[in-house]
């Protein structure tokens, strides 16, 4: 009997372990689940900056390999030998291919930096300082040329070298500036907004205000005035007596009167400000 009491309750201890076990599987589950996602992030990260570090030290051993030509045409010109124009025109046309592979790994670390989740700041000014690079190696060799030409060492090589470098160091410098052009306008996209004021009877004619709604329909967008949020933050309302119409917080504007008692609304915190509309509505009187 005192066998059987123990047996069952080693059967009851194993019952009750056995449904603690259970209960704590789908945290344990969750929490792994959630480690192996960031795991996963982390591993995404790291090969994308691998990948764009492998680029940029192929681009960096490209101007080391390029400089080592530079140098090597250098002491060429200046010494003596029958073949001193063959050697010349060798390591220019190495310098021409290199320059050329360069810039093929430049335009492939843009891509790569666009399609990756790092946000690389860094990365996209140090694109800018390699392109600068090979504009000072457009210069560099266009001096070369001239050294060459005073030493009655004409090598048509170079000329095409040179020549095709100004084409594509033009073609990235335009990119550079349409890139540019599209973020300065969209910048200032960003950075727009509207407002009107004007009486009752001025808002509902140009359809701003109907009843006591405001911009519900189809409004008179032309009516308003537009401002960069960023340059105007003080609106001068010419009246005595004014209310805001649309939804601002409350904390990022203020509304008070000027010297001759008419109000004029101060906008102190721009980005809170314009966060819930880009469209401000005053009612005067």
């Amino acid at each position: 009997m005192k066998k059987l009491f123990l047996l069952s309750t080693v059967v009851m201890l194993i019952v009750v372990s056995s449904c603690d076990i259970r209960k704590q599987r789908p945290e344990q589950s969750s929490a792994k689940s959630a480690t192996d996602s960031l795991e996963k992030i982390i591993e995404q990260k790291d090969n994308e900056i691998n990948d764009l570090m492998g680029t940029l030290n192929e681009i960096q051993e490209g101007f080391r390999v390029i400089n080592e030509a530079e140098n090597r045409v250098t002491i060429i010109k200046d010494g003596e030998g029958s073949n001193k124009k063959e050697e010349i025109r060798e390591n220019i046309k190495f310098i021409s291919t290199a320059m050329q592979r360069n810039r093929e790994l430049i335009s492939k670390l843009r891509q790569q930096l666009r399609e990756s989740s790092v946000q690389g700041e860094q990365f996209k000014k140090t694109i800018d300082t390699m392109v600068k690079q090979l504009a000072d190696k457009d210069q560099q060799l266009t001096q070369l040329r001239a050294e060459l030409d005073a030493k009655d060492i004409h090598i048509t090589e170079l000329d095409e070298t040179i020549n095709t470098l100004n084409t594509q160091i033009s073609s990235l410098n335009t990119e550079n500036e349409e890139k540019a052009s599209t973020i300065s306008q969209q910048d200032k996209q960003l950075h727009t907004a509207w407002y009107v004021f004007g009486t009752k009877k001025e808002l509902r004619e140009q359809r701003i205000l109907e009843g006591s709604d405001v911009l519900r329909s189809d409004f008179n967008k032309s009516y308003f005035t537009k401002i960069d949020t960023r340059v105007d933050k003080e609106i001068k309302l010419y009246s005595k007596d004014a209310h805001v119409l649309t939804t601002h917080p409350s904390g990022s504007y203020t509304l008070q009167k000027d010297a001759n008692k008419q109000y004029v609304l101060r906008i102190t915190n721009p980005d809170l400000f314009w966060s819930t509309s880009k469209y401000l509505v005053v009612q005067v009187k």
